[in-house]
């Protein structure tokens, strides 16, 4: 009875597997496909995500920022990938690729004090961040210091197109300037080492594409 049972399950398979293929729906997973292909996937490469190969190091590593609370810690952990890099294994700034992405709400991290003495309030109207010395909106990058150490250090920025539309559209309502003239000021002040991308959250995909470590700071 068992062995009927068993024959019966098996004949019962066999069909449905043979009419999910006649019908196309048998599922197919890309690596598959690539196999049987005989090629091996690979991302498409574009001229805006060059400047990605063109920093030196024989180690790559973005860090994704979206709150200030994140870019804050993003300081830190850059600072302790260069110093553990050296101590640890005796490598040079220079061996290390590392990019930061402010996207989102830490976007204007990115701005140098110019933009935050003029701009400050609206600039942290939607994520409520306060200046913890002053306990006010703040009207200086209070990370200015700390990244401008970085930076000579070779980290670069990835900067949100996006977001810094979505900012310039904030200031340019509450002051009457336009749109256009508020991006372009703020395109124009940028932190050194800075790169304007379409979107920081393609930038964050870019340079995985491109052999870049990911890590979230938060």
């Amino acid at each position: 009875m068992a062995d009927n049972v068993e024959h019966a399950r098996r004949a019962f398979l066999s069909r449905l597997g043979t009419g999910a293929v006649a019908a196309g729906v048998m599922a197919t997973s890309p690596t598959a496909l690539a196999q049987t292909s005989g090629r091996a996937w690979q991302p498409a490469r574009h001229a805006q995500d060059d400047w990605l190969d063109q920093l030196s190091g024989i180690h790559r590593f973005v860090l994704d920022t979206t709150s200030p609370a994140g870019f804050d810690a993003a300081m830190l952990y850059v600072s302790n990938f260069f110093t553990a890099n050296g101590t640890g294994y005796g490598l040079k700034d220079t061996d290390l690729a590392v990019v930061v992405v402010a996207r989102h709400d830490s976007t204007p991290f990115a701005y140098n004090d110019s933009m935050w003495a003029k701009y400050g309030p609206a600039l942290t109207q939607r994520s409520g961040f306060i200046d913890p010395a002053t306990k006010a909106p703040p009207v200086v990058n209070i990370h200015r210091r700390a990244l401008e150490g970085l930076l000579t250090r070779g980290v670069h920025l990835a900067v949100c197109q996006m977001s810094t539309q979505r900012f310039a559209t904030t200031i340019a309502a509450a002051g009457g300037s336009s749109v256009d003239s508020v991006y372009a000021e703020l395109s124009a002040n940028l932190m050194n080492h800075s790169h304007m991308v379409p979107a920081g959250i393609v930038a964050v995909t870019r340079a995985q594409e491109r052999g870049y470590t990911f890590a979230h700071a938060v």
